[in-house]
Formats: C-alpha cells, sequence, structure tokens
C-alpha cells in the first residue's frame, strides 16, 4: 500500500476569464517511509495538489489516498493519517504554545500526550517558549510552532509546504535534524521547497510540475545524471557575449554554463577571450539539482518514472 497515491488528478476553477485547469492528470505514489520532493515554479499547481490531499479542495477529476483513505469519501481517517505544515503563518493569537498543541492533539482525539509534547517543544527548540502567547513570538518561531502542531498527533505521513520560506538558518538545521531522525523512524515525508539543495540533500526521489502537470518524476541521483556532467562557473563585471549569454545563468557576477566535456569548457574560454573578457574566479563544479530543474523546465531533459 502506497502512503500517498495520486491518480489522474485534475483540477479546474471557475474564473471571470474562463476556466483554467491548475492540474492535470497528475498521477504518481509516494510509498511509506520516503522521502520525497515535488517542485516547481510558482503557479505550478503544487499548493493546489497538497490542498486536495489535506482535503481543503476537491479534485475536479481523479483519486487521492493516504494510507489506502479515500480524501474524499473518507477524510477523517485521511486527515488523521498526516500532519500538514502550510505555508502561511496560521496561528490562534489567544494560546500559549503548550496550550495550541495540547488544542491541537484534541482535535484528533489524542490525550495525555505531554511526554510527546515535550520532546517536540524540545526538539524544535520551543522549550523556552511553551508559556508564551503565540503573539509574543518570531516569525521563525511560529514556524516552528506550525510544525510541532502538525506533529502532535503523530501522523504517519508528515507534508511540508515551503516549512523554510524566510527562516533563518539554525532553524532550517533544527527542523531538518528533526524530520529526518522521523523519516529514519519510517515517516514518510513529502516537501516543498524552492531551496533545491535542501531538496537534493533530503529527497530520495522527486517529481517536477510545470503548469499542473508532471514533467519529471525519478529518482534525485537519476535526474542529476540526466544533467550535463559539468558546469563552469565564473565571475564578470561586464555582459556576457550573444553567443554564451543565450546559454548562461547569471545571478550578479556569477555566471554558469553548462559544459559536457573539456572541449566544450575551452569553447566557452575562448569565446571569453576573443570578446576581450577576463574570468575571475574559475572553477569546474558537478551539476546540481537547480542545473536539472532548469533544463526539465526548459524542455531540455525529462525525467522518466521509476
Amino acid at each position: 500500500m502506497s502512503a500517498i497515491s495520486f491518480q489522474s488528478v485534475s483540477k479546474q476553477f471557475n474564473t471571470p476569464r474562463g476556466p483554467f485547469r491548475a492540474l492535470a492528470q497528475v498521477r504518481f505514489d509516494i510509498e511509506e517511509g520516503e522521502f520525497f520532493g515535488l517542485l516547481g515554479p510558482n503557479g505550478a499547481g503544487k499548493t493546489t495538489l497538497i490542498s486536495i490531499l489535506a482535503g481543503l479542495q476537491k479534485a475536479t477529476e481523479g483519486r487521492v489516498t493516504v494510507m489506502g483513505h479515500d480524501v474524499a469519501t473518507d477524510p477523517g481517517q485521511a486527515r488523521r493519517q498526516l500532519g500538514v505544515v502550510p505555508q502561511e503563518l496560521v496561528f490562534d493569537p489567544f494560546f500559549n504554545v503548550r496550550e495550541a498543541l495540547r488544542f491541537q492533539s484534541g482535535y484528533f482525539g489524542v490525550t495525555d500526550n505531554d511526554d510527546w509534547i515535550d520532546e517536540l517543544l524540545e526538539s524544535l527548540g520551543l522549550a523556552d517558549k511553551a508559556h508564551h502567547n503565540m503573539r509574543q513570538l518570531s516569525g521563525g518561531m511560529k514556524r516552528r510552532v506550525l510544525v510541532a502542531q502538525a506533529l502532535v498527533h503523530k501522523p504517519p505521513v508528515i507534508v511540508l509546504d515551503e516549512p523554510t520560506a524566510g527562516v533563518d538558518v539554525e532553524l532550517r538545521q533544527t527542523l531538518w535534524q528533526f524530520i529526518a531522525k522521523l523519516n529514519q523512524k519510517g515517516h514518510t515525508v513529502l516537501l516543498t521547497t524552492h531551496y533545491l539543495e535542501e531538496a537534493e540533500a533530503l529527497c530520495g526521489r522527486i517529481a517536477m510540475l510545470k503548469q499542473g502537470q508532471v514533467v519529471a518524476l525519478d529518482r534525485t541521483s537519476h535526474l542529476l545524471q540526466s544533467a550535463s556532467s559539468n558546469v563552469l562557473r565564473f565571475k564578470l563585471d561586464v555582459p556576457l557575449p550573444a553567443s554564451l549569454a543565450a546559454k548562461a545563468r547569471v545571478t550578479g557576477r556569477i555566471v554558469q554554463l553548462p559544459a559536457h566535456d573539456a572541449a566544450e569548457i575551452e569553447s566557452h574560454l575562448a569565446s571569453l577571450r576573443q570578446a576581450g573578457l577576463v574570468a575571475e574566479d574559475v572553477e569546474i563544479r558537478k551539476a546540481d539539482l537547480e542545473d536539472v530543474f532548469l533544463d526539465v523546465m526548459a524542455g531540455r531533459v525529462t525525467g522518466e518514472a521509476v
């Protein structure tokens, strides 16, 4: 039995401009114990898919199950299997942190779980905030409470929708250490993130969405192998020649160019010399998930399902 199963899921919205299809025949399974990444640009349909999974929206077509429970026909049981950390900072301003966790437990019929609440508070760096009102917390601390609320009923499936957006490095490290420990104990994790280095480090398998469709689905290692074998990276203070600009990824002064072999590396450098440009801090690195993501979104690479 799959932990999560998306079976030909489509979602259409009626807008003033006419029908808009946010998802089109999305189909893949996530096995129990997987750490799975769901990637895509803004507007690709990631949050819509998670909203359907969590029972917040209904699919126009298709079926979604969580641990065998259909989210449409058996929503109560399906929701009990899920712990969802949303993008938005949603909190109740009338309770302190410990009270909020106890109330969240009650929604799932869980009582007498103070030991687990204490472990969550300690593991997420919230122990000294247990009696603080939610309104007193910083954005990063509120994000930690959202994670604790999602986990308070010990769900077998954890859904993290951009959990580290806008938070500091310390929280990221604390969160990933704790989530990785839960995954090692058998919890299934579904992660959406724009921090592709996180997905590369954590996820064993990845699906990429573009305009509501799955355009890549494969093991992370296989996706990395599908990219250009090397990337030429250097710094430049002036614009690139047109012949290179079309191929490059430029961030400020940093230029990155795909290079399949030594001959292509030399060709790029020769083009710079012919233009009278001097590259600084030249290095060659292996392609990473960001390179793969850009290739997939541009239609240059397709990851096959496994």
